[in-house]
């Protein structure tokens, strides 16, 4: 028997922005994605790219202020619709781990689908103040916000580089690596010897 691809469906909209999202957990990483920041696009393809997602990301806000608002919008939905395409969890690997080198720049995401929401942003100091026109503050906030919303525990540190470009698409590839790990169906049980997840 066939099993359904985990999908999910989520709208968001506020007086800062408006959101449509489409993600598919069961996917080949095909993307159409368009929020008017387009380092934040590249970013998400990539991830979905090496998770193996399908998404379709339509989104508008309030870029004439800047692009926080979006992009941490961005994050909470994405989180939302991640945790609801995993459905039970049953089965699930939960964990994923990720070391990724991108030219001199070098990062390690790991994450845990485990229901607890956390972020842990390290080394972070080594990026540059301003990124594609953005503070760096703001990459900080997205992944806060995916992590809230996904229910999970994500952990990403900054080893070594220079180039702010190269350190953020690291992490991006290294988010898509873990994701991919970790959503991941290996057997017929909740993992977890609480018996549950939160």
């Amino acid at each position: 028997m066939k099993q359904t691809a985990r999908f999910a469906h989520k709208e968001r909209t506020s007086a800062e922005s408006s959101i449509s999202l489409d993600l598919c957990i069961d996917g080949t990483g095909e993307t159409s994605i368009e929020t008017g920041f387009g380092f934040l696009d590249h970013m998400l393809t990539l991830t979905m790219f090496w998770a193996g997602f399908d998404l379709t990301l339509h989104a508008k806000g309030d870029l004439h202020v800047d692009a926080h608002h979006t992009t941490e919008d961005i994050g909470l939905v994405l989180g939302s619709a991640l945790l609801d395409a995993l459905g039970d969890r049953i089965g699930i690997n939960r964990v994923g781990f990720a070391r990724v080198p991108m030219d001199e720049a070098l990062t390690d995401v790991t994450i845990d689908l485990s229901g607890r929401p956390w972020l842990e942003w390290r080394g972070d100091e080594i990026l540059p103040p301003l990124i594609a026109g953005e503070e760096k503050d703001l990459w900080r906030e997205f992944h806060k916000a995916l992590a809230t919303s996904a229910r999970c525990n994500l952990h990403v540190t900054f080893c070594y580089g220079r180039n702010g470009h190269h350190l953020l698409e690291s992490v991006a590839k290294g988010l898509g690596l873990a994701l991919a790990q970790a959503v991941t169906k290996s057997g017929t049980s909740i993992r977890s010897t609480k018996g549950g997840l939160d």
